[in-house]
């Protein structure tokens, strides 16, 4: 295997499950064995290590090349350490079978921390090394859960010209992402026996009228809208419903957790007056409530930003892309870095128990960034 491939191995095999999944204490939790074996290979390749603690216990990793000369730009890549929870610990062994390698994060998102901090060290080690220009990695913690490591660095001093975010994109250049939004509608009604219904207010029927408003006539008025180019249109889902004790007790309590993909322009704000509209206009009754309290905002990045451009034609791609999903590109974008999203890799192995990455991928893209990287000044 390539040392981009073996690197892949070592990260796979540290455990760097998000602590939100698991039990306090838990031995695969937190990503700090990933940040600390990141930093050595770093170091030993030259680049300046600084870690920049984020939550107790938890630090992003932070590795600097710098320029030949006096910087008068700077590139940030930026992948997440953490990964989801595993079904045992056998997703922390990688192995290879053919073009794939298998194991816990291999596409989300330790193959795009492999592809972007050898694409570094490449150019440490060459003579492309820029002269004015400093190449900053950033594996940062907390994406799969509340994104608290791209919150504290878009706070932070670190401002780049070109952000490029590690997510499994198929090597592909992405420049917008839909947001997200978790709110949580609750209805209240009075509880009787099972047996006189009529003497109470079933609060699962409110709560079914409201589900089905949702998932008809307002998931359709949002088809009906402008689609986006790279994004097509905004979605609803009802995920969760809660109501109920017992099938001979009317219940006086519901709660649906909904998840609301946003395009760019739409804000928290307005899905809830949209949301509240909706139900007084058709005389529902319910209590609104974020069920998340750091929402992901949409992404939309101009193709005309020259790193873009350049970005875009050193790999060869002709037209950007956008992706359903949401990550921590728009929260360093709306902190002052204009940012893309790349990386090896495809989306739908994410998260599932056999996840794999092409090796073709995993390399086509390590070229890919020491192809552009080389290009700056």
């Amino acid at each position: 295997m390539s040392k981009t491939a073996t690197l892949l191995c070592e990260l796979i095999a540290l455990p760097s499950v998000n602590p939100a999944f698991l039990p306090p204490g838990d031995a695969w939790a937190g990503e700090q064995r990933v940040a600390d074996f990141v930093a050595v290979t770093a170091a030993r390749a030259g680049l300046e290590i600084e870690f920049q603690k984020v939550l107790p216990g938890r630090v992003n990793l932070i590795a600097r090349l710098q320029p030949r000369g006096r910087a008068t730009k700077r590139i940030l890549l930026a992948p997440h350490l953490d990964t989801v929870p595993v079904a045992d610990e056998s997703q922390f062994v990688p192995y290879k079978k053919g073009d794939r390698l298998y194991g816990r994060g291999a596409c989300d998102t330790k193959g795009s921390v492999a592809a972007m901090l050898s694409a570094v060290i490449k150019l440490a080690h060459s003579k492309q090394r820029p002269r004015e220009t400093e190449i900053i990695f950033a594996g940062l913690v907390d994406e799969e859960n509340a994104q608290a490591g791209s919150r504290a660095l878009a706070r932070s001093h670190l401002k780049a010209d070109l952000a490029i975010v590690g997510e499994p994109t198929n090597d592909q250049i992405v420049t917008a992402h839909k947001g997200n939004i978790w709110f949580q509608l609750d209805t209240h009604g009075k509880s009787a026996h099972g047996s006189r219904p009529e003497l109470g207010r079933n609060a699962v029927h409110a709560m079914a009228r409201i589900v089905d408003l949702l998932e008809t006539e307002y998931a359709a008025s949002l088809r009906q809208r402008r689609r986006h180019p790279l994004l097509g249109y905004a979605t609803i889902n009802v995920g969760t419903i809660r109501g109920g004790t017992q099938p001979n007790i009317v219940p006086d309590s519901c709660a649906i957790t909904v998840d609301r993909r946003t395009l760019p322009g739409e804000t928290e704000a307005g899905v809830k007056r949209e949301i509240q509209s909706l139900l007084a206009r058709k005389k529902l009754r319910a209590t609104f409530s974020m069920a998340r309290q750091a929402p992901c905002s949409s992404m939309e990045t101009n193709t005309r930003l020259p790193l873009v451009r350049q970005f875009l034609r050193s790999i060869g791609q002709q037209k950007p892309v956008g992706v359903n999903y949401f990550c921590d590109a728009a929260i360093l974008a709306e902190g002052g870095t204009p940012s893309v999203v790349f990386g090896p890799g495809d989306i739908a192995q994410a998260h599932t128990v056999d996840e794999w990455i092409s090796l073709r991928s995993l390399e086509r893209a390590t070229n890919m960034l020491v192809r552009f990287l080389s290009l700056q000044p």
